[in-house]
C-alpha cells in the first residue's frame, strides 16, 4: 500500500476513542464562555463610550431655592452671567423644573407631590475641552451672586467610571486568553491520549510508508471537526442567553441605563468563534502529533 492511497481514507479509528466523546462538549462550554466574554466587553465599551460622550465636557450648577420667586430669578440670572462670561464655558442654560421632576421620577415614583416644593435650581453647563477651568474659582464666583451654589463636575466620577470599565474590559480579555489556553490544553491532551491508544497502528503506518504529516493530518482533521461541532453547539447555547439578557435589560427603566450598541464587527467576532475553535483544534492536534512522532523516531 503506497502513501498516496492512504490519502483517500482514514486509517485511524479516531471516532471510537473514549476521550473524544467529551471534547465537543468541552469546546462548546469554552465557546459559550468566550461568546459571553466578547459580548460583555462590547457592552462595557459601548456604555463607557456613550457616557463619556454625554458628560465628558459638561457640569451641573446647583443653586439652593431662595426665599422668594423674585430672588430666585435674580440668583439664576446672575449665575448665568458669571457662567457665560467664563472662557471655558460654551453654553449655560437653566434646567426646567418639569425636567428635574422627570429625572427624579425613576427613583421617587410619582412626583406630583413635589411640584409645589422648593427644589434646587439646576443649570446645565457645556465646556470647551481645550480650555482649562479652575472649578473652585468658579464656585467662589457663583457664591458671590448665589449663596450656597455648588458645582457637580461630571468628569470626576466619569474618570472613575472609565477606569473601572477599562479594568473590567482587561479582565474580560484575560478570561478570553484563559479560555483559549484551556481549549488548546484540552485538545493537546486528548490528542496525546489518542496517540497512545493508536500507537501500534501508527507504527504499522510508518512501516508501510506513511509520513508523519499524513498521520498528523488525520488527527488534525478529526480534532477540527469535533471543535467545529462543539463551537456551533456553544454558540447555539449563547444565543438564548443573549436574548434573555436583552429582554431583562429592556425591562429596566431607560433613564437608569444607557442604550447598548454592539457593532457588526463585534457580532462577526462572536459568530466566528466556532471557526476559531476549529482552527485551534486543527493546529493544536497537528503540532502535538508531529512533536510526539518526532520523539518516537
Amino acid at each position: 500500500m503506497s502513501f498516496l492511497s492512504l490519502n483517500h481514507h482514514k486509517d485511524l479509528p479516531l471516532d471510537k476513542d473514549p476521550g473524544t466523546r467529551f471534547l465537543p462538549w468541552l469546546i462548546a462550554f469554552m465557546v459559550y464562555l468566550a461568546a459571553l466574554s466578547v459580548v460583555a466587553t462590547s457592552i462595557m465599551q459601548s456604555v463607557s463610550n456613550r457616557w463619556e460622550r454625554g458628560v465628558s465636557d459638561t457640569l451641573t450648577v446647583q443653586i439652593p431655592p431662595a426665599r422668594s420667586v423674585k430672588e430666585d430669578q435674580s440668583q439664576i440670572e446672575n449665575a448665568l452671567k458669571v457662567l457665560r462670561s467664563h472662557p471655558a464655558v460654551v453654553l449655560a442654560e437653566p434646567i426646567a423644573k418639569s425636567h428635574v421632576l422627570k429625572l427624579l421620577e425613576p427613583w421617587l415614583g410619582g412626583t406630583d407631590s413635589l411640584a409645589d416644593m422648593p427644589l434646587p435650581h439646576l443649570i446645565d453647563v457645556s465646556l470647551r475641552s481645550s480650555v482649562s477651568m479652575d472649578a473652585q474659582g468658579l464656585v467662589d464666583a457663583l457664591n458671590k451672586v448665589a449663596p450656597g451654589a455648588t458645582l457637580d463636575d461630571h468628569r470626576v466620577w466619569l474618570d472613575r467610571l472609565i477606569r473601572m470599565s477599562q479594568t473590567l474590559t482587561w479582565g474580560a480579555y484575560i478570561v478570553l486568553g484563559l479560555i483559549c489556553f484551556a481549549t488548546i490544553g484540552t485538545i493537546f491532551f486528548v490528542t496525546r491520549t489518542g496517540l497512545a491508544i493508536h500507537h501500534e497502528v501508527i507504527e504499522v503506518l510508518h512501516l508501510i510508508g506513511a509520513q508523519d504529516s499524513y498521520i498528523a493530518r488525520q488527527f488534525a482533521e478529526h480534532s477540527m471537526g469535533l471543535a467545529l461541532r462543539g463551537g456551533l453547539l456553544g454558540l447555539a447555547a449563547a444565543g438564548p442567553t443573549f436574548g434573555a439578557f436583552a429582554y431583562l435589560y429592556r425591562q429596566v427603566e431607560s433613564a437608569l441605563l444607557p442604550q447598548i450598541d454592539i457593532t457588526i464587527i463585534q457580532w462577526i467576532v462572536v459568530l466566528s468563534l466556532p471557526v476559531l475553535a476549529a482552527f485551534l483544534g486543527y493546529m493544536t492536534a497537528r503540532s502535538a502529533v508531529l512533536r510526539t512522532l518526532q520523539k518516537m523516531v
